[in-house]
């Protein structure tokens, strides 16, 4: 295997193709013990992590549209009614009609799906404190570079939120 150079002819150690598997694996495990402690609270409810992140969402963009939450998550139309179907029923959600247009559905959590939405990422929080104190500053510098970096750029300003500011 040929060691991969950067402009100036050194060699870069940490692109091989074993340092990209670690980090591969890596993120996998990782994200298994991000998702964990909500996990643990979304079976309470009988949810899962489509919830989570509709939810999630849903307090980050209050107002939102169906579409604008489609685009976000990435699903089907019929996966999304049916989380938001029970979000909804479950009196976490509130579904208004829009304002500019009828045929739109502004979301936006009710005090019981802020309050849960609070309780998820709380735990994730806790979780992400631990491990970016372990890291310190520089490391955890590093690890949001990298992770903008592989965002899909058409999807990054959701990421940035409005006017390119980061949240």
């Amino acid at each position: 295997m040929a060691k991969t150079q950067d402009p100036g002819g050194q060699a870069l150690l940490f692109l091989t193709d074993e340092q990209l598997r670690k980090g591969i694996e890596a993120m996998f495990f990782a994200y298994r013990g991000f998702t964990a402690d909500p996990d643990r609270i979304l079976e309470n409810y009988a949810y899962g992590r489509a919830h989570h992140r509709a939810i999630h969402f849903i307090r980050r963009n209050p107002g939102t549209t169906v579409n604008n939450l489609l685009t976000i998550l990435g699903v089907t139309k019929q996966s999304l009614n049916r989380v938001l179907r029970t979000l909804v029923q479950d009196g976490l959600v509130e579904s208004q009609i829009g304002k500019r247009d009828k045929r739109e559905r502004n979301l936006a959590l009710t005090k019981t799906g802020a309050a849960l939405e609070q309780e998820l990422s709380d735990a994730q929080r806790e979780r992400m404190r631990v491990a970016y104190l372990a890291a310190g500053p520089e490391a955890v510098y590093g690890f949001r570079t990298v992770l903008e970096a592989m965002m899909d750029p058409d999807l990054r300003h959701h990421y940035n939120g409005p006017k390119g500011t980061t949240r």
